[in-house]
């Protein structure tokens, strides 16, 4: 694609944008004689805060080169999804903006370990930006026995992946698991260079698995999340989960995990909490 037609690719693109969003949906009145669907040129420029003749020229396919700031404004203004932020930015030349660089920890609010522990019997945890186990409930941690320490990085759900023998026997998938998990990986530490808790990751699982040697060097793209789920359970035997994946809001790095739990399996799991909980 040359310059001419990328600028009319990014015109094409906030043009359509724009029309499918209406007023209403942005807090504005409606107006009086739209003819045409979804905002106008200034309603967006206004939402934005940039002048409307510049957004004019920016949907004529002029040659002006919007900064990341006039960038996030627009996705801002025109409720882009994050992938949809990803184009914009492609199409108008500008590289994404580097994530904030993480603390050395990271919490969770008490409110959202209330609602994990509230979703027992279904395992649910929470993992981090560096894919950290964040929180879980009681049915986790008897599934996945996360309590159980894995030093140096006992908290982590890709090191406990690679070398604890007990997941390579409760996932029957566990070489396709483990691959994706380290194309996950690869990603999230290209998104904070330098972070020296990442090289540390990377090294000691270098270190000690024969596999991660083997698949790190690939540098395989994520693919698409696993939604079936099998486990092989040393005591809970076999078990099947639909995996729910939700992101929060406020911080995109931060997933909530559901494994949802099939008729057969939800009975296995009311009858091991009861059991620990009456112990």
């Amino acid at each position: 694609m040359n310059e001419r037609e990328r600028r009319q690719a990014l015109a094409d693109f906030l043009r359509r944008r724009r029309t499918r969003l209406s007023p209403d949906e942005v807090g504005l009145p409606p107006g009086l004689r739209r003819r045409t669907p979804g905002l106008r040129r200034e309603e967006v420029a206004l939402l934005a805060n940039i002048g409307t003749s510049w957004y004019v020229w920016l949907e004529q396919g002029r040659d002006v080169h919007p900064s990341a700031s006039v960038l996030e404004s627009l996705a801002q203004a025109l409720r882009l999804t994050r992938n949809e932020r990803r184009h914009l930015f492609l199409l108008a030349g500008q590289p994404l903006p580097t994530p904030a660089f993480p603390s050395s920890e990271e919490h969770v609010s008490p409110v959202l370990q209330q609602v994990i522990s509230d979703l027992d019997p279904d395992p649910a945890f929470v993992i981090g930006r560096r894919w950290d186990y964040l929180a879980w409930n009681k049915a986790a941690e008897c599934v996945l026995a996360i309590d159980q320490p894995a030093p140096p990085h006992s908290r982590n759900s890709i090191w406990r992946l690679f070398t604890n023998p007990t997941y390579k026997a409760l996932y029957p998938n566990w070489e396709q698991l483990a691959r994706g998990s380290l194309a996950e990986l690869y990603t999230a530490s290209t998104l904070y260079p330098g972070d020296a808790w990442f090289e540390e990751l990377i090294g000691d699982l270098g270190e000690v698995s024969p596999e991660f040697r083997l698949w790190w060097s690939h540098q395989d793209a994520p693919g698409s999340i696993e939604v079936h789920k099998v486990m092989k359970h040393p005591t809970l035997g076999h078990l099947v989960f639909d995996n729910i994946i939700l992101q929060l809001p406020s911080d995109s790095g931060v997933k909530i995990m559901i494994h949802t739990p099939d008729a057969v399996t939800r009975i296995k799991l009311e009858r091991l909490l009861e059991h620990v909980t009456s112990r």
